[in-house]
């Protein structure tokens, strides 16, 4: 695979030109730098801040779109990783260290939604979806408890790395996917008849048909981490265009064809970590990168935060 341009675009594919992928800032935008490991940041629209995570200093930050500040949005955080909004705007968190899935209310005090199945502890929440029941769906690797550095070592009580639903009634935390090496990131499609899961283990992404019951099918490969060797991916978010984006460690950003096929590639100087979309437009992305929460403004746009099956700035 040949790729076409040294800076911030590289096209595979003549789809990535004329679906104006390559169109918009033509360098990135550093936003703030020094933390340890950038994750999970979220464009939040009513205040226009992005909040992120820089879980081994087990803080959240928030930066300020109007003024570029930069501050502390939350300090011992549990460790949190993936962050995103429910259909109320509320902020859902993955507290890997506390080994938990939090809600934090519009008055700020924060409800846990998620910290055991079937009696034992969660792994390590890593990133969650919510879909338009109101249901929360997060997958739960063991990364945050393989060592102190990213939450607090342990024993795995479930034995295993599995993706879960938060049911919006009852709250029952029911088991809808297993066999991953490590489940990470995860979206729906925009008619949320699919869940797409990359495993970053496995080096691929799963995608699931989505039954009306909330259950899963067994799932078949999306797309594997083949572009350069060492890739890994961790969060995934769609445009507009059905055109699903991944942050592939150790690779940039993928942006994929509906297809399948693997179209262009954002490079990124660190190894990313987690994407978001936001902004005014929905066509700012930003990347949140090893030590680093960059952004560049695009002529592709996010999902659609109002109307049936899209979700809020995801």
């Amino acid at each position: 695979m040949t790729g076409e341009g040294p800076g911030l675009y590289e096209m595979f594919d003549e789809r990535f030109r004329t679906g104006k992928c390559m169109n918009g800032d033509k360098a990135l935008e550093v936003l703030y730098t020094g933390c340890r490991w950038a994750e999970g940041p979220i464009y939040l629209p009513a205040w226009r801040q992005v909040v992120w995570s820089d879980i081994p200093n087990d803080r959240m930050l928030r930066w300020d779109e109007e003024t570029g500040a930069v501050s502390v949005f939350r300090r011992s955080a549990g460790h949190t990783n993936g962050n995103t909004l429910d259909r109320q705007g509320r902020l859902i968190t993955c507290e890997q260290g506390n080994r938990r899935v939090t809600r934090t209310e519009h008055d700020g005090t924060v409800t846990v939604l998620a910290d055991r199945w079937k009696g034992k502890r969660l792994n390590s929440p890593n990133d969650a979806a919510v879909k338009a029941d109101g249901s929360i769906w997060f997958s739960d690797p063991d990364f945050g408890i393989n060592s102190d550095y990213e939450g607090y070592r342990a024993l795995s009580e479930i034995g295993s790395n599995n993706v879960y639903r938060i049911d919006p009634v009852t709250g029952e935390v029911r088991l809808v996917a297993d066999g991953f090496g490590a489940p990470n990131g995860l979206v729906f499609s925009h008619d949320e008849q699919q869940l797409f899961v990359s495993d970053t283990r496995a080096g691929a992404i799963r995608v699931f048909d989505v039954h009306e019951d909330g259950t899963l099918s067994e799932g078949k490969v999306f797309a594997e981490a083949a572009a350069r060797e060492g890739a890994r991916f961790d969060n995934l978010r769609f445009d507009e265009g059905g055109r699903l984006w991944a942050a592939a460690m150790g690779d940039g950003v993928h942006c994929y064809d509906p297809d399948g096929t693997l179209i262009g590639r954002l490079n990124i100087p660190e190894a990313v970590a987690n994407i978001s979309w936001g902004g005014a437009k929905r066509n700012r992305l930003f990347i949140a990168a090893e030590t680093s929460l960059y952004s560049v403004v695009m002529a592709v746009t996010g999902t659609h935060p109002t109307g049936p099956g899209r979700r809020p700035w995801l």
